[in-house]
């Protein structure tokens, strides 16, 4: 199987293309403090709290699910969080940074697929990454548009058909993840090839996402974001970067 037999790549977002655990962590660090909770327990009780919680709201706005968990966590570590506090996490998903490699991997990766966001977040949130991420993507699908947050198998159903009406047949369709969890597992389920970005390459558990009960098959596998997009360039004969 070869990356250029794919038309169109999915990406999820968060923990692929934007460095989540980074902002989260920045974000999270006046709570962690007060509750003397070190990094890595403060990352794994957030993807348990954040699975709850869309669990329990999948239809409300990643802003709202965000806000929400910091209430848990405060809850859960014992310390007391204002409403103000609550509400500046709920809306911080916007100052995530982008991994370094995403932006120009992107932009080459244009050159050859059609785009396409499926992400755990509502519009309004994404639309901060996406000036961070600085590539216009040939669509968009959010939770937000779903009613539900992935692992959901309706997500990949949503994405399936939407891709349809772009002319992409699921073969020609890619799904390129960090979770596998949230994508890896739900892709296989729903007969979509897949491709593994192993951000978290050489770390010890799942980080600020669940890990799945067993390991998912994905047809590919890379560290980051540029080295997909050097693969790909090798396969056309081309350079990346330029």
């Amino acid at each position: 199987m070869k990356l250029t037999s794919f038309t169109t790549l999915s990406f999820d977002c968060y923990g692929t293309l934007i460095d989540w655990e980074t902002g989260l962590l920045a974000a999270l660090a006046p709570l962690m403090a007060r509750a003397n909770v070190a990094r890595d327990k403060a990352l794994e009780d957030y993807a348990v709290q954040e699975s709850a919680q869309e669990a329990e709201t999948p239809t409300a706005l990643y802003s709202d699910i965000l806000t929400r968990v910091h209430t848990r966590l405060a809850r859960h570590w014992g310390v007391a969080s204002t409403a103000a506090e609550d509400t500046a996490f709920g809306h911080s998903a916007p100052d995530w940074p982008a991994f370094p490699d995403s932006p120009a991997a992107l932009a080459y990766l244009k050159r050859h697929y059609k785009l396409v966001i499926l992400s755990n977040v509502d519009r309004a949130s994404f639309a901060g990454s996406n000036r961070r991420l600085g590539v216009e993507f040939d669509a968009i699908l959010t939770a937000e548009d779903i009613g539900s947050y992935k692992p959901d198998p309706r997500n990949f159903q949503y994405l399936l058909n939407h891709i349809a009406g772009m002319g992409c047949a699921r073969a020609q369709l890619l799904h390129v993840a960090q979770s596998l969890y949230h994508d890896h597992v739900p892709a296989n389920e729903a007969g979509i090839t897949s491709c593994w970005i192993d951000r978290r390459a050489g770390k010890a558990g799942g980080g600020a996402t669940k890990t799945p009960g067993r390991m998912p098959e994905f047809a590919f596998r890379f560290e980051s974001l540029g080295a997909l997009a050097q693969a790909v360039a090798q396969e056309h004969g081309e350079s990346f970067p330029a």
